[in-house]
């Protein structure tokens, strides 16, 4: 009789969206199943046997066991793959699945870092070849891995160079190389509860953007590899403090349902997008809408502590602002109110005539084919220069009885402002801060002085900012900051803009996927205090350079706008490997020959997994031998004991691990111990 498993198989392969090469794929099946997409259940409902053995009959209604078949799916004998039966064999075995919110499953990755990120780069376009080795672990298996660990190689850096250091004060900042899971946690002590901002742009996985990522990276893996985090990072925030998640739309609605979770539904802002590009060039070719925009999850930690503040965006004059008060210095009653044009005209030796009309040709004989645009430009100026004087006419939105009363009134006295005392109800009404508003025939007085801010230090015409941010151009920032690297580069001036609205100077700032640094830099020129941790080294491109430059008086990004003239330091350090160190000699092993050297070092000095049977791996060398030598890799990663990826702080004193005087030194004062 044929076994479950070839039937299950040979149903599966109906299907084409779950085969490749002939091949099913089974991690999307997992993901299908998981969604009850709806055609996966037809096509296990159409086979009898399939359909007694994964559905129950619960009064009358099938229901799916979704469980029992993401276990079966997953059984080391369902699709066993040459690497599988290699680990079958010597005893290495993966977990079964679980649902997320049930799982306290952690999940670490290793980027193998490729050539293409070293500071040599000079094509934007160039292909990226990072590849991330992920691996779940229960929680019979984390019980020291999240405990803090040893840092190392301090150095403060400023704008002397870099420096060996003795203490530290609560002004530093912090830039941390190492996992950003065990780094977060290792945080805890010195920071809980004292972080005010968290921005990140974590891995989109999507497999084109800065990350790449196995097909063991799925969907739940991925949220997995992300709750994990946010559930630290909840924990270093103040009550007051915010979270900014920025995602594209392929992981947007998994994203937002495990924020929902960590930072409870109730706290979630708002979902901001913006338009990252144009739809232009080669995209255009492709069927259906382009792309054009990312989105930022924005959450705060308690909606009863966080003080929001009101922020603007710049925008163009506004030509209904088209009346001018010729005498401001008189009581409001007694405003006349006169074109803006016909003052725009006069000041430039136009002659005004007795209609706009004339007026209007009158300004083409002066300003010739393009006297519209230079209308406008001029008329822009000068409103920006007299706002208190320039004002437009507008309907009130909900005006109360009373006001609709007033606003009747005034339509009748066409010629005449009528002081308006606004209450609580009226709303649509500017104020001037005694609670006055005009009146000026049947509508309200809107004065352009309300729309006029410092952004960046100019007055600037402005709105509030709204949950669409279409105003921040990304054309230009491949060199901000002196590093060159742009995939995944995000613009300071978006930064700054977060910043802006969830920080003060003096505040705590965290990005734990710092990338090439944009957070940490744009945190610096703006004062506020900052922590960013990164795994990957990117040469000339890397955030420590960008912070030296930062240091040193960079004048790009949003460097004019705040008078940058450099300054500050930073402290650099890293987590203290052990495990880790072999996990960067395999990922740099060129071939068999070299992996073999690595494996018998770790057999002499590495912490291998419990789930590793020596003897029989060792027996079983020629199978192993047979492997493609990136499977090899993927292997000896997973025989490391990931408890002891890096040296916990309670074994510093262990000699077995090396750690220094001075490096004991300045553990025990970062965390206080």
């Amino acid at each position: 009789m044929i076994t479950l498993f070839a039937e299950l198989k040979s149903l599966l392969k109906q299907d084409p969206r779950l085969t490749a090469d002939g091949e099913l794929l089974k991690n999307q099946i997992l993901e299908l199943a998981l969604k009850l997409d709806r055609d996966l259940m037809r096509l296990l409902l159409s086979n009898e046997r399939i359909k007694t053995h994964f559905f129950a009959d619960v009064d009358s209604v099938l229901i799916f066991d979704r469980e029992k078949f993401t276990q079966f799916v997953s059984n080391k004998e369902f699709l066993p793959d040459s690497y599988t039966t290699f680990k079958n064999e010597i005893g290495l075995t993966t977990l079964d699945g679980h649902y997320l919110s049930k799982s306290k499953e952690v999940v670490l990755s290793w980027p193998y870092k490729d050539c293409v990120l070293e500071g040599g780069q000079d094509r934007e376009d160039a292909k990226r070849d990072e590849i991330f080795w992920n691996e779940i672990l229960g929680p019979d298996e984390i019980d020291r891995l999240l405990a803090p660990k040893v840092l190392t190689n301090f150095k403060r850096y400023d704008s002397k160079g870099d420096h060996k250091i003795r203490e530290f004060n609560e002004n530093d900042n912090f830039i941390i190389k190492g996992n950003n899971l065990l780094a977060l946690h290792s945080l805890k002590k010195r920071f809980g509860g004292k972080v005010k901002l968290i921005y990140i742009d974590p891995p989109y996985n999507i497999g084109n953007d800065s990350f790449g990522y196995n097909d063991s990276f799925n969907h739940s893996s991925w949220l997995t590899f992300m709750k994990n985090r946010l559930d630290i990072a909840r924990q270093l925030l103040t009550n007051d403090g915010a979270i900014l998640v920025q995602i594209d739309l392929h992981e947007l609605g998994y994203l937002q349902s495990i924020m929902d979770e960590v930072f409870f539904e109730q706290n979630k802002v708002q979902i901001i997008a913006i338009k990252t590009a144009s739809p232009a060039g080669f995209k255009t070719v492709n069927p259906g809408p382009i792309d054009v925009a990312e989105y930022i999850l924005f959450y705060i930690k308690d909606r009863k502590a966080f003080k929001f503040k009101r922020n603007y965006v710049a925008i163009d004059y506004d030509e209904n602002y088209g009346l001018y008060i010729q005498n401001k210095d008189d009581k409001p009653e007694k405003w006349k109110l006169v074109p803006l044009r016909d003052i725009v005209y006069e000041q430039n030796g136009i002659k005004v005539g007795k209609t706009a009309q004339e007026s209007n040709s009158n300004a083409k004989k002066v300003w010739g084919e393009h006297w519209k645009i230079i209308r406008y430009q001029v008329m822009a100026k000068y409103a920006l220069e007299n706002a208190e004087r320039v004002v437009s006419i507008r309907d009130p939105h909900k005006p109360s009885e009373r006001l609709k009363e007033a606003m009747n009134k005034s339509k009748e006295n066409p010629n005449r402002v009528l002081v308006f005392k606004k209450s609580v109800e009226d709303e649509g009404l500017n104020e001037d801060g005694k609670g006055e508003s005009y009146l000026y025939n049947g509508g309200a007085l809107s004065i352009y002085s309300n729309k006029v801010v410092l952004i960046d230090g100019i007055k600037t015409p402005s709105m509030l900012l709204t949950d669409f941010w279409a105003d921040l151009s990304w054309d230009g920032i491949a060199k901000e900051g002196g590093v060159k690297l742009k995939n995944g580069k995000k613009p300071e001036k978006l930064i700054k803009r977060i910043i802006e609205m969830s920080a003060n100077p003096g505040d705590i700032v965290l990005d734990y996927h710092l990338g090439s640094g944009t957070t940490a830099a744009v945190a610096h020129k703006m004062g506020c205090k900052y922590i960013g941790i990164e795994q990957l080294d990117y040469g000339q491109n890397d955030s420590v350079v960008r912070l030296q430059n930062v240091i040193n008086g960079d004048t790009t990004g949003i460097s004019k706008s705040l008078n940058w003239q450099g300054g500050g330091s930073f402290i650099y350090c890293e987590l203290k490997e052990w495990n880790d160190i072999f996990v960067r000699q395999i990922k740099k092993a060129k071939d068999a020959k070299e992996l073999q050297n690595i494996w018998n070092d770790m057999q002499a000095k590495a912490f291998l997994s419990y789930r590793l049977d020596v003897k029989r791996f060792n027996a079983n060398a020629a199978e192993f031998s047979k492997l493609s030598v990136e499977e090899q890799k993927r292997f000896l990663l997973e025989a490391l004991d990931k408890n002891h990826l890096y040296v916990n702080l309670s074994e510093m004193d262990d000699e077995t691990y090396g750690v220094n005087e001075e490096d004991k030194h300045l553990n025990r004062l970062f965390y206080g111990i």
